[in-house]
């Protein structure tokens, strides 16, 4: 069976479609096959990240290691059980149209609360949860006292990921391995910096996540959407002697592939 990995927050802008399509590349990289779903019907910013890859692979007849996209599928409600949910079946038809191939099945979630999110959340072996490092992103996470800074208690997404492993554990499956991503680290603001590493690493024990460096503000991950690249293709497409930042990107990369312990996963890239 594949291993499942879900790119999962209840807020935009954190970074999920940039760290799945970095995720998903590297995995390919490395020799596995790698199936992609995105599960915002709406915005579709992964499909259309892998999109773009594929259309320009194919105007500039190149081959690059790419995971294969898997759109949910249609399904005739005529076929569906009494009180079955279409999206439930449409996610499982992708998903099991994937599980025979695929060594890794990564699922990029909407930035907002869906039934499609949720049922994904369930079938997570690792959850990655993006986070930029701000306490408007943490209060997803936890309800924070003002005054004090004192944690009061977990909050909307928090409670979700809850009910998900509750899911597992009654189905028998084993837990989900959580990893908290910690996006857009600031060079300057060192007190904030302090500030959300203690609420993180407070809030990581009484919960049950693990918490990994991710990526920083770059320009260049908006510039490499269009042709649905990533810092691993760069030499490929002709882009020699990389600047600092590029350079730095791609360590940022290493630590989180690094960091998430994947089975069988040695950075080699």
């Amino acid at each position: 069976m594949a291993h499942i990995i879900v790119v999962g927050n209840e807020k935009g802008g954190s970074g999920k479609s940039t760290t799945s399509m970095h995720l998903a590349t590297a995995l390919a990289r490395s020799g596995f096959t790698v199936g992609a779903i995105d599960l915002d019907l709406r915005q579709q910013s992964f499909g259309r990240y892998l999109e773009n890859r594929a259309a320009y692979c194919a105007s500039a007849k190149l081959d690059l290691p790419s995971p294969e996209f898997r759109p949910l599928p249609e399904i005739d409600p005529e076929t569906l059980a009494e009180g079955e949910n279409v999206n439930d079946r449409r996610l499982s038809a992708a998903v099991e149209g994937l599980d025979e191939s695929a060594d890794f099945i990564l699922i990029d979630c909407p930035g907002s609360h869906t039934r499609l999110s949720q049922v994904a959340h369930s079938l997570a072996d690792t959850l990655v949860t993006p986070l930029n490092d701000s306490f408007v992103d943490f209060d997803l996470l936890a309800r924070v006292d003002g005054k004090t800074g004192r944690i009061l208690g977990p909050s909307v997404y928090s409670e979700m990921v809850w009910n998900a492993r509750q899911l597992r554990a009654r189905a028998g499956l084993k837990a989900i391995d959580w990893i908290v991503v910690r996006n857009r680290l600031g060079a300057q603001q060192m007190r904030n910096k302090k500030r959300m590493s203690d609420a993180l690493d407070n809030l990581s024990r009484r919960i049950g996540f693990r918490v990994a460096p991710g990526f920083s503000e770059r320009v260049i991950f908006r510039e490499l959407f269009p042709r649905g690249l990533t810092l691993l293709d760069l030499k490929d497409i002709g882009v020699s002697g990389l600047n600092m930042s590029n350079v730095a990107a791609r360590q940022e990369l290493r630590d989180l592939v690094r960091a998430l312990n994947l089975p069988g996963v040695q950075v080699a890239f």
